[in-house]
């Protein structure tokens, strides 16, 4: 999935290694050379110097080939800015906003961000648990936000269709807890097939969440 960050800093930095460890690309848009240099030997990723909150700028960082804007720099504002020119100009699906001051969370939100939040640990979950892939629908946090309860729906060209789920790689993590095929509803046993359109319901870790997506190939978006 492409991903725009707008905002080197640290937090612009912790996101971008995340998303790229995770099998995401990210490209970064921020205004300090040092900053933009820094990362690009960092990480090896497409920075772009310049401001994010330009149209031109971010029509140069691919902004328009983007599922997703995250800004997170400093000033909300700015983030405000950078996240409307993704939305209506870019037309990105999903736009995130670092809040410095929780007290413009709601007005971010009123004026068209999708999700303002304040803590940059949850800006990965939320991105990966409401847009990772088609194929997954996020039912239900668990552990204080560390496990989720999901649920998959099986490609129609799945790579596994038939196997048993003794020969389908299953991460540690991850656990099948129902199948339901049609109109009928299988407790899974090792020896258990799965079948495109099949749907799954899974209690997993955000680890294993990122291994299915990746090994099973489900579709993004």
């Amino acid at each position: 999935m492409n991903v725009c960050i707008v905002g080197g800093g640290k937090v612009g930095f912790y996101l971008a290694k995340t998303l790229l460890e995770h099998g995401h690309d990210p490209i970064v848009v921020e205004p300090n050379q040092e900053a933009c240099q820094r990362l690009a030997n960092s990480l090896d990723i497409p920075v772009i110097a310049g401001d994010g909150t330009s149209a031109d700028v971010l029509e140069t960082a691919g902004c328009g080939n983007c599922h997703s804007m995250i800004a997170v720099t400093g000033q909300d504002e700015n983030n405000l800015v950078a996240c409307q020119l993704a939305k209506q100009v870019f037309k990105c699906k999903r736009t995130i906003a670092r809040v410095n001051n929780p007290k413009n969370a709601s007005i971010l939100k009123a004026l068209g961000v999708d999700i303002a939040v304040s803590s940059t640990s949850n800006i990965v979950r939320i991105l990966e648990r409401e847009v990772e892939t088609t194929a997954i629908r996020h039912l239900l946090n668990l552990a204080g936000g560390v496990a989720s309860l999901i649920e998959i729906s099986l490609p129609d060209n799945f790579r596994y269709h038939g196997r048993p789920l003794i020969d389908i790689p299953i991460p540690q993590d991850f656990n099948i807890v129902s199948i339901t095929r049609g109109n009928d509803f299988v407790i899974p046993r090792g020896q258990t097939q799965l079948f495109s359109q099949d749907k799954l319901m899974c209690v997993t870790l955000d680890s294993a969440f990122h291994t299915i997506v990746k090994e099973w190939r489900l579709p993004n978006v």
